[in-house]
C-alpha cells in the first residue's frame, strides 16, 4: 500500500490508461453529480444498475461478479464522499469494465489544490488536519489507485482486480465487521470533534446506514454497532436489548453485548454494568440520558469519565438501550452526543427491521409446515420418493404435494403449483389440499375432483373480487394501491388415484390440469408420457376435465414434477428443452425410487450451475 497516491500519465478515461495494460472496455458509464450528501447514494444506485445490466449481458463471469460489485460499490461511495466532503464541488464519475474483468473508476472534482486524505491518516499537503478513514478502504480493495491533476480538476482513480479482493476474514458476519472497522471514523485528537463533524459525520452516517440496513440478524446489528463506536467515538459501549413483551431495558438482566477499547476490561465492565442496568424515563425519548460511571471496572485510567444512555426506539416501540462511555471527560462534546444520537436511531431501525424479518420468517415456516402433509402414506406394492425444495423467497412456497389413503383400497397423490408465492399462494393451497382429501374420501373420481376444485377456486375468486369492490366503495371509490386488489388464484395440478393389484403393480388413474405431464419409466429404459395437457384450475368456468388410466407394472416408475424442474434455466435454455427431462429419466433405468429422485434433483441443480430460483418438487412412484 503506497503512502502517497501515484499520478496517472494519461488524461483519458481510466480504461485507456497505460497502467491498465491497454485493456479495452466491456462496458462503461458515468454521470455528473451535485456536490451534496446525496451524491454517494446516487453514485451507488447508478453503479448498481450498471452491474445489473452487465450481468444480464453476460459480461460478468460466473465467479466473483457479486464480490466485484460489492467492492466497486464501496470504492465508488468512498471516492465520491471524499470529493464532496473535501472539494465541496460538483463531481463527475466515470467507470468501465475491462476485457480482463477488472473494474476501473474515476471520480473528478473541481478543486485540484486539495489532495485527498492520506492513507496513513496524516495531514494533507495544504496542512489542513483531516481525520477519518480516508482512502484506507480504497487502498485495501484496489490493486492500484492514484490521482491525476488536470487544469481545473483533480481525479482520483482506482482499479479493482477481476472478482474483487478475497476477504481473508471469513464468512459474511465477519466480513460485515471488517467493513465496519474501515467505515468508522478514526480516533479523535483533542479539540477535533467539531472539525470532524463538519467534514465527515454526514458521510459516516450515510455509510453506516447502508451497512446496518443490509443486516437481517439483530445480533449482527448489535455487533456492528459496537464496532462502529469503539474506540472511535467512545472508549466503551454496551447494548441492552429488550424482549418484545418487556417495557424496560433492565428487565432482561445484563447487557447483550459489551465492548471496551482494551479487551482485558470487557468482562469486568460487563459485571459492573449488570448491577446497574439503564432505567429510562417514562415515555419514548431516545436520549441521551446521564448514566452512572463504572469507574472501578475501568482500571486506574478510568477513575473519571462521562457515560450516556440512548434509548433505541423504532416504530413507537422501545427495542433496547445503547450506553457509551469516554474516559477523562466530565461530559461528552455536543458534537459527539448528537452524532451518536443519529447513529442510535439508525441502529434502532435496523434492529426493528431484523426483528420484523425474523417474525415473518417464523410465520412463513409455521405456515409452510401447516400447508404440507405431516407424513407421506405408504402404499402396498409401491415405493415412493419425494424431493421438495422451496426456494424460500418471500414467504410460503407455491409448490405443494400430498400422498394419502382415500379408503376402499385406494390411495391418492397430488403435485401442485400455485401462481405466485407468499400469502396468496398459502390461501390457494389451504383451499386445495383439504378439498382434495375430502372429495377423494367421499368417493369422487379423479375427473370429478378436478371439476369441483376448479369451481371452488372460481367461486372463491369471485367472493374475493366482491369483497374488494365493497371495500372500494367504502373508501369513496378511491383507487386501490398496487397489490391491494384480489389476485388471480390459478393452480396447476397433477392429481391421481392408485389401486394396488393382486399380482403386483397398481392401476393408476390421473389427470393433469395445466401441469408438467407425468412420465413413466419402464425397466428397459423407455419413457412415455402418462397424461394429456388440460386447462389450469381456476381459469375457465364449467370446465370439464378428463382422466386417463394406465397400469404400472412391477419395475415401472412414475415421475411427477413441478415447473421448477422442467423450467430450470441455464442461460437461454431450459432443462426440459428437447425432452430433456425424458432423456434424464431414461438414464435412471434399474434405479430405486429414492435414487431416481436424487439423480433428477442433482441433474436439475447441476444444469443451472447455482441454487434454483424457483420452488422444486418431484414425486417418484415405483411399482414393486
Amino acid at each position: 500500500m503506497a503512502a502517497l497516491p501515484a499520478q496517472r500519465e494519461n488524461d483519458s478515461l481510466a480504461c485507456d490508461a497505460p497502467a491498465h495494460d491497454g485493456a479495452g472496455p466491456r462496458g462503461q458509464g458515468g454521470s455528473g453529480l451535485p456536490g451534496s450528501p446525496l451524491a454517494p447514494g446516487t453514485a451507488r444506485a447508478l453503479l448498481r444498475a450498471a452491474f445489473a445490466e452487465w450481468a444480464d449481458q453476460g459480461l460478468l463471469g460466473p465467479e466473483g461478479g457479486a464480490r466485484l460489485a460489492d467492492d466497486a460499490m464501496a470504492v465508488v461511495s468512498e471516492l465520491v464522499t471524499n470529493a464532496v466532503v473535501h472539494a465541496g464541488t460538483d463531481v463527475d464519475v466515470a467507470w468501465c469494465l475491462e476485457d480482463t474483468g477488472a473494474f476501473v473508476v474515476e471520480v473528478s472534482d473541481q478543486h485540484p489544490s486539495r489532495a485527498p486524505r492520506d492513507v496513513a491518516g496524516g495531514e494533507t499537503p495544504c496542512d489542513t488536519p483531516e481525520y477519518g478513514r480516508g482512502l484506507r478502504l480504497v487502498a485495501t480493495l484496489a490493486d492500484s489507485w492514484g490521482v491525476t491533476y488536470r487544469t481545473g480538476t483533480k481525479t482520483v482513480w482506482a482499479r479493482l482486480p477481476p472478482g474483487g479482493v478475497p476477504d481473508p476474514v471469513g464468512p459474511a458476519p465477519e466480513q460485515s465487521l471488517a467493513v465496519a472497522e474501515d467505515l468508522a471514523p478514526q480516533p479523535q485528537r483533542p479539540g477535533s470533534d467539531r472539525d470532524w463533524l463538519g467534514r465527515g459525520a454526514l458521510s459516516f452516517l450515510a455509510e453506516a446506514s447502508d451497512l446496518l440496513a443490509g443486516q437481517l440478524d439483530e445480533n449482527l446489528v448489535v455487533a456492528l454497532t459496537g464496532q462502529l463506536i469503539v474506540p472511535r467515538l467512545a472508549d466503551w459501549c454496551a447494548v441492552w436489548l429488550e424482549d418484545e413483551a418487556s417495557a424496560r431495558a433492565g428487565d432482561g438482566g445484563g447487557p447483550s453485548r459489551v465492548w471496551h477499547a482494551g479487551e482485558s476490561r470487557v468482562e469486568e465492565l460487563r459485571r459492573a454494568l449488570e448491577k446497574e442496568p439503564p432505567c429510562p424515563r417514562e415515555g419514548l425519548r431516545s436520549g441521551p440520558e446521564p448514566y452512572s460511571w463504572p469507574g472501578d471496572a475501568l482500571g486506574p485510567q478510568g477513575g473519571v469519565g462521562a457515560a450516556l444512555a440512548y434509548r433505541l426506539i423504532a416504530g413507537g416501540r422501545p427495542l433496547g438501550t445503547l450506553v457509551i462511555g469516554r474516559c477523562g471527560l466530565l461530559r461528552f462534546p455536543d458534537e459527539i452526543t448528537g452524532l451518536v444520537e443519529d447513529l442510535s436511531r439508525r441502529v434502532a431501525l435496523a434492529i426493528g427491521a431484523a426483528r420484523q424479518y425474523a417474525r415473518q420468517a417464523t410465520i412463513s415456516a409455521v405456515l409452510q409446515r401447516g400447508l404440507l402433509p405431516g407424513a407421506v402414506a405408504e402404499i402396498p406394492g409401491l415405493r415412493s420418493a419425494l424431493v421438495y425444495e422451496p426456494c424460500d423467497k418471500g414467504g410460503p412456497s407455491g409448490d405443494f404435494y400430498d400422498l394419502f389413503p382415500a379408503g376402499d383400497g385406494r390411495w391418492c397423490f397430488a403435485v401442485g403449483d400455485v401462481q405466485g408465492k407468499g400469502p396468496e399462494a398459502a390461501v390457494v393451497i389451504g383451499l386445495a389440499r383439504p378439498w382434495l382429501r375430502l372429495l377423494a374420501r367421499e368417493g369422487y373420481g379423479v375427473a370429478d375432483v378436478l371439476d369441483r376444485l376448479n369451481q371452488l377456486l372460481l367461486d372463491d375468486a369471485t367472493e374475493a373480487a366482491d369483497a374488494a369492490a365493497r371495500a372500494l366503495v367504502a373508501v369513496g371509490g378511491r383507487p386501490m394501491a398496487t397489490g391491494d386488489g384480489p389476485q388471480s388464484r390459478f393452480l396447476s395440478l397433477l392429481y391421481g388415484e392408485l389401486t394396488p393389484l393382486d399380482g403386483g403393480g397398481a392401476r393408476c388413474t390421473l389427470a393433469s390440469a395445466g401441469h408438467p405431464l407425468p412420465l413413466v419409466l419402464c425397466p428397459d429404459g423407455t419413457v412415455r408420457t402418462a397424461a394429456r395437457p388440460q386447462t389450469l384450475l381456476g381459469v375457465v368456468e364449467d370446465e370439464t376435465y378428463l382422466s386417463e388410466t394406465l397400469e404400472l407394472r412391477p419395475g415401472d416408475s412414475l415421475l411427477c414434477v413441478t415447473d421448477g424442474v422442467t423450467e430450470r434455466r441455464s442461460g437461454a435454455r431450459q432443462f426440459d428443452d428437447g425432452d430433456g427431462l425424458a432423456r434424464a429419466l431414461s438414464g435412471c433405468a434399474g434405479l430405486s425410487a429414492e435414487r431416481i429422485a436424487e439423480r433428477i434433483r442433482r441433474l436439475v441443480h447441476d444444469f443451472g450451475g447455482g441454487l434454483p430460483e424457483d420452488d422444486l418438487a418431484l414425486l417418484v412412484l415405483q411399482a414393486e
